[in-house]
């Protein structure tokens, strides 16, 4: 069975907000543009703050963003690991599994 892309909730909040979608869109494409930072590391940064906010949906999409603008599995996963002393060893264990869920789905 082929993997969505995006989660159902997100396509129904898509569809039925598109004003809000489409805002929201635009505050993060406007954020990216700000600074120097390319589009890898900033999907590595948002994916280590999804990680520090226990917010499953939002490790799945960083962690496809970040692979999908070139990051490996290797970084995607110091990413993570990186944070054992910031959030604790708990909080990782549980983001891997939500990293492994997408790197996994893409093999």
């Amino acid at each position: 069975m082929a993997r969505q892309k995006y989660p159902e909730q997100y396509q129904r909040f898509q569809k039925r907000f598109r004003p809000l979608y489409n805002a929201l869109q635009k505050v993060g494409k406007v954020a990216r543009e700000l600074g120097p930072i390319d589009q890898k590391t900033s999907h590595l940064i948002q994916l280590a703050a999804a990680a520090a906010i226990r917010s499953e949906g939002a490790v799945h999409s960083h962690t496809r963003r970040a692979l999908e603008a070139g990051a490996t599995e290797e970084e995607i996963y110091h990413a993570v690991l990186l944070l054992t002393s910031t959030i604790g060893f708990p909080t990782v264990s549980a983001a891997l599994s939500w990293v492994d869920d997408i790197i996994q789905s893409e093999k």
